[in-house]
């Protein structure tokens, strides 16, 4: 007969540390907030150095030329005393808006959007769109020379153009005129078209090349498929190649614009070889000639302010009259 003390002692017993023994475990809860900890600092760290870059180039100006805006330099009595810094308000935005120079300018930076932007995203784009059918020969070639104006820097391509857009100095207005054809480049009417010109050369290869990495993306089982369907070539780009690229297109006439809003050094080149281009032709000119001829640091502030405004009020219409139009596509499907 076995006694109780004999039972006891042959039991087994569970060592601490053996496989038997209950293991400690995490709450899911405190797994989950330890990996949100560790995707915000990888964020954090990421992101860094963009937002320094965003307040030290943006904010900070933006701020300043704010700040600026509503102070202006004042001589007391009859102006034979000191200046000094007062606080005008909004004197300044007063004075822009109701400055007819200001407001030329600013019709004349919006007819010239209405002719640039247009040429550029559909001339890149037709440029894209042959250079990726393969009628192109010598691809790599021809991308190269399309880009190569864009390294040209807009000073000297702007002082190109004006070599050849003045009488006696241009061979093309020489060949022009012996054809009896007289064309006046700078004159009232070809003025703005002829600032288009230069900005097409400039900016169109780059943007084509934006346009050729889009469409490079494009499934080619797509390509093939409406092939195969009977399109030819022109419906492929238009009715297939085209809508896929639909966000690139977005984006290029959206930083397009925001460009040609703050147009600047082709007119001021040109300005010198003609009297239609005035101190304040657009208005990023008009802001020069207020802070670096008048001296007028306050209104200039303003005027950028302005501008600013503008220019974040087209860009957000645009990006807001593209995503409309998308939504009913993206309803059908």
């Amino acid at each position: 007969m076995t006694s109780p003390l004999t039972s006891t002692a042959s039991a087994p017993v569970d060592a601490p540390g053996s496989a038997a023994s209950p293991k400690p475990t995490t709450a899911p809860g405190a797994v989950r907030k330890s990996a949100r900890r560790r995707e915000l600092g990888a964020a954090g760290t990421l992101m860094t150095p963009f937002f320094i870059l965003l307040v030290t180039v943006f904010l900070i100006p933006v701020g300043t030329a704010v700040w600026l805006s509503f102070f202006s330099d004042d001589q007391p009595g009859l102006g034979f005393g000191p200046e000094r810094t007062v606080f005008v308000g909004l004197r300044s935005y007063s004075a822009v808006l109701t400055d007819p120079t200001f407001l030329s300018g600013l019709g004349t930076v919006v007819l010239y959007c209405l002719i640039y932007i247009p040429l550029m995203v559909i001339g890149a784009l037709a440029l894209a769109l042959l250079l990726d059918s393969g009628v192109v020969r010598l691809r790599s070639w021809a991308q190269l020379a399309l880009f190569l104006p864009h390294a040209v820097p807009g000073i000297i391509a702007a002082v190109i153009w004006l070599y050849l857009y003045t009488p006696g100095l241009s061979p093309v207005i020489d060949l022009l005129g012996k054809a009896d054809i007289t064309i006046d480049f700078l004159g009232v009417h070809t003025v703005v078209p002829s600032i288009v010109n230069i900005a097409l050369w400039s900016n169109l290869g780059y943007n084509m090349v934006v346009f050729y990495a889009a469409l490079q993306a494009v499934p080619r089982e797509v390509i093939e498929a409406s092939v195969v369907d009977g399109a030819g070539p022109v419906r492929t780009a238009l009715q297939v190649k085209t809508p896929l690229v639909r966000s690139s297109i977005v984006m290029v006439a959206t930083f397009t614009l925001i460009f040609a809003l703050q147009l600047f050094t082709e007119p001021m080149l040109l300005s010198q070889s003609t009297p239609m281009i005035s101190s304040r032709f657009s208005p990023s000119m008009y802001i020069y000639d207020a802070a670096f001829t008048r001296n007028n640091y306050g209104l200039a502030a303003a005027a950028s302010v302005v501008l600013l405004v503008l220019t974040i009020a087209f860009s957000y219409g645009v990006t807001r009259w593209t995503n409309r139009s998308n939504a009913p596509e993206e309803d059908a499907r």
